[in-house]
């Protein structure tokens, strides 16, 4: 099943929720959020937008090293 459209702050709250990211800020339209591992730090930055276009989503899933099949168990 392909990743399907979805707003800035829904995919926020997926990260934050169900992959252990924080918010440390955010510039502008632009959310940054960290997650700290045993291998260092992982960041993402997401577009506060209604609707991320699904290049977008896979670039901040990309960033984030979530897999798209386990973000797409949460949309």
């Amino acid at each position: 099943m392909p990743l399907k459209k979805t707003s800035g702050k829904d995919c926020v709250k997926i990260l934050c929720n169900k992959f252990g990211f924080v918010v440390k800020r955010q510039t502008g339209s632009h959310i940054i959020l960290r997650k700290e591992t045993p291998e260092g730090a992982i960041g993402t930055v997401v577009p506060n937008h209604k609707e991320l276009k699904i290049g977008t989503l896979k670039g901040v899933l990309e960033l984030a090293k979530v897999k798209e099949d386990e973000f797409e168990k949460f949309q």
